[in-house]
């Protein structure tokens, strides 16, 4: 008999929200660094949380680029 699959090995973000991701990039970084890193009108003009995770829901790269940055920090120390 083998053991069942486990859905999520591994994954470092696995019950990690984005909205928990980006508030926490917002907090240690500000929007200032984020709109300088990834270039998108959400972090520029007028930021909020509500309307960049719209945008990084539908947005596939940012999204990643946003997650890579947050597993980034906390390689380095940052929790």
């Amino acid at each position: 008999m083998t053991d069942a699959p486990r859905e999520h090995p591994r994954d470092p973000l696995h019950g990690i929200t984005l909205e928990a991701i980006l508030t926490t990039l917002v907090e240690r970084h500000g929007w200032e660094a984020l709109a300088d890193r990834i270039a998108v009108r959400c972090f520029t003009t007028d930021p909020s949380i509500k309307s960049s995770l719209t945008f990084l829901r539908k947005t596939p790269w940012a999204r990643q680029k946003i997650e890579a940055w947050y597993l980034y920090d906390i390689r380095r120390g940052f929790h």
